[in-house]
């Protein structure tokens, strides 16, 4: 039995919530964006209708809008889980009285003009009254619900450009601040479903949650492989969901779903990446071609093929998933996130960073290898070459988009991706990919590797640099190469710390007081491990840096060792990817000394 009415604290349900520690938010994302959920069951960062536009709810910065489910008794302790393989949320709260949880998703498959967001309260053990609040602020705050009226039992608004359907509301009422308020009561074990819409054009289809949800949940099951072949199988199902709820139709994958989310407080290292890196879209794909042909690698492919191809070797780092240019940096009137910011766009648009054609060689070969390599992308493939022979003297900004400098990790991925590629890909071209490759190599040995015999970070920063250890693992030299062991040692002598691994040195400031442990290059040194033919010693690394994330399961960029927190935006797509890779490795090298008998 189900009622709704208006709760009584509907004056205070707008003020604004503190921020909660980011290891305690949740994601639910369909590709063409995503929702961050807090414990309290408010979504605290949307954007729609893309991950690029403004956002409508705005609390993680300090902005207004929300639409939050949550049990009307505050004294609750919060939890939840993600559903096997897919990024379908379920809260769960713990009353004095009962329990009470609430199903949340983004329906699939998605539309591109509008989102869907499922929401599903349910009565596990006692009655339950909960409070549901509705103010969508489209814009990044700046657009207020208007027109706000009932059509049946549809309550209908507009927020700037975006047209509001919200449906399960049906005795909502209006409150001082513009918003819906509701109050819903269950008996035990009674369920009650919301389903709020919003979209660029007015639609008057049916939003039936039972459809809607049926289809989420066959979305999901088609879109997330077994993967019970891999080192840690939930794992790498929950990384390959963040992945594929990261990725556009379109085939480019977000970053992350946020903006300005501190790496270090009160640093100013705080960037908005909603956009999508081609350096994380390579990571992503070779992650998932390690493990099979699945649909991301494909997706993967045919983004990176179409931005080579449009631009040559004017290849931006970065473009929005739709494949635009990245719009300039700019601030929002809010507070932002603790320690942060609140801006906008990504400067790293215009940068030239030589690794991405090396790492976007690596992904052609690896598509080549599963024989997923279309004669378009294969003329990328040829494109890319070019470029890395015409630039690959010159500066770049490197992978942590610097200044400009002759990265050492910028050329030996390219090494890697022009070797890969004259492998997979016979063409007469074939031959001279070989050759250059060994070009760069040689010169980059001479002015990169340390009188010590460890490979440096540039041929002027005698440095460790944890990022070298990824195409070493993917075979920049031979794993017995004396510069791959020294560099490696380097790098956990000088760079590590209670096993978690960390980018580089920042002066003399101990490790942990500039930035946190970088995950990517905790899962890297596994992989590098690995590469050497050191099994427990790869695994070690692995199940360390598996260990950083919050009770969510999600990774963002950094880890702060200390405090045990999350740092950085969230979730960070090429962490996953690397859990993901790792995972795949191990898996098979599991299986093959299991069926060796040893």
């Amino acid at each position: 039995m189900t009622r709704l009415g208006t709760p009584d604290n509907a004056a205070t349900a707008s003020a604004a919530d503190s921020p909660w520690a980011l290891r305690d938010y949740a994601l639910i994302a369909d590709g063409e964006r995503g929702a961050l959920m807090d414990p309290r069951g408010g979504i605290a960062w949307l954007c729609a209708p893309a991950w690029h536009d403004g956002a409508v709810f705005n609390g993680l910065l300090g902005g207004p809008g929300r639409f939050r489910v949550r049990p009307a008794d505050r004294w609750n302790v919060w939890g939840g889980y993600y559903e096997d393989g897919t990024l379908i949320r379920v809260s769960r709260w713990v009353t004095a009285d009962g329990i009470v949880s609430c199903r949340e998703a983004l329906a699939a498959p998605a539309d591109t003009a509008r989102v869907v967001l499922l929401r599903q309260i349910r009565a596990v053990r006692g009655a339950a009254l909960v409070d549901v609040d509705l103010d969508v602020r489209a814009g990044y705050g700046r657009q207020p619900m208007v027109q706000v009226r009932q059509d049946g039992g549809t309550w209908r608004a507009r927020s700037g450009a975006l047209w509001v359907r919200l449906t399960g509301a049906e005795d909502a009422r209006p409150g001082p601040d513009g918003g819906l308020h509701a109050r819903v009561r269950l008996s035990e074990g009674g369920t009650h479903h919301l389903v709020l819409e919003l979209a660029t054009e007015p639609n008057n289809a049916p939003l039936d949650p039972h459809s809607l949800w049926n289809a989420t949940e066959r979305w999901w099951k088609q879109a997330v492989p077994d993967c019970s072949d891999t080192a840690a199988p939930r794992d790498t199902r929950m990384a390959y969901a963040v992945l594929n709820g990261l990725t556009s139709a379109a085939g480019g994958m977000v970053a992350a779903a946020t903006t300005s989310l501190p790496e270090r407080a009160d640093t100013g290292r705080d960037y908005d990446y909603r956009y999508a890196w081609v350096r994380d879209q390579c990571y992503a794909g070779i992650a998932v071609a390690t493990h099979g042909p699945h649909p991301l690698l494909e997706r993967a492919v045919r983004f990176v093929a179409d931005r080579i191809l449009e631009d040559g070797t004017a290849l931006r780092p970065a473009y929005t998933v739709d494949g635009t240019p990245l719009p300039p940096e700019r601030d929002l009137p809010y507070v932002g996130y603790p320690g942060g910011s609140d801006r906008t766009g990504n400067r790293a648009g215009r940068q030239f960073q030589l690794d991405v054609f090396g790492e976007a060689l690596q992904l052609f070969a690896a598509a080549a290898r599963h024989g997923a390599l279309d004669t378009r992308a294969a003329e990328a493939a040829s494109r890319a070459a070019e470029a890395v022979a015409d630039r690959w003297m010159q500066p770049d900004a490197g992978l942590w988009e610097l200044e400009d400098r002759w990265w050492t990790h910028s050329r030996l991925c390219c090494v890697v991706g022009l070797g890969d590629l004259s492998r997979e890909l016979r063409t007469p071209a074939s031959a001279d990919w070989s050759r250059l490759a060994d070009r760069i190599l040689d010169a980059t040995r001479s002015r990169c590797v340390h009188p010590d015999g460890y490979w440096q970070r540039a041929d002027d920063d005698t440095g460790p640099e944890a990022a070298l250890l990824l195409p070493l693992a993917r075979g920049a030299v031979p794993p017995t190469d004396p510069s791959f062991s020294l560099t490696r040692t380097q790098v956990v002598r000088r760079l590590t710390e209670d096993g978690y691994v960390y980018r580089f040195r920042h002066g003399d400031e101990p490790l942990g007081d500039a930035e946190g442990a970088f995950l990517l290059c905790g899962f890297t040194m596994a992989l590098a491990a690995h590469a050497q033919g050191l099994p427990t010693e790869a695994a070690r690394w692995f199940e360390r840096t598996r260990s950083a994330c919050g009770p969510t399961g999600l990774f963002s960029e950094e880890y702060d060792v200390a405090q045990r927190q999350l740092r950085g935006n969230l979730p960070q797509g090429f962490v996953h990817a690397q859990l993901l890779e790792c995972s795949a490795r191990f898996g098979k090298a599991t299986d093959a000394v299991s069926s060796a008998g040893w």
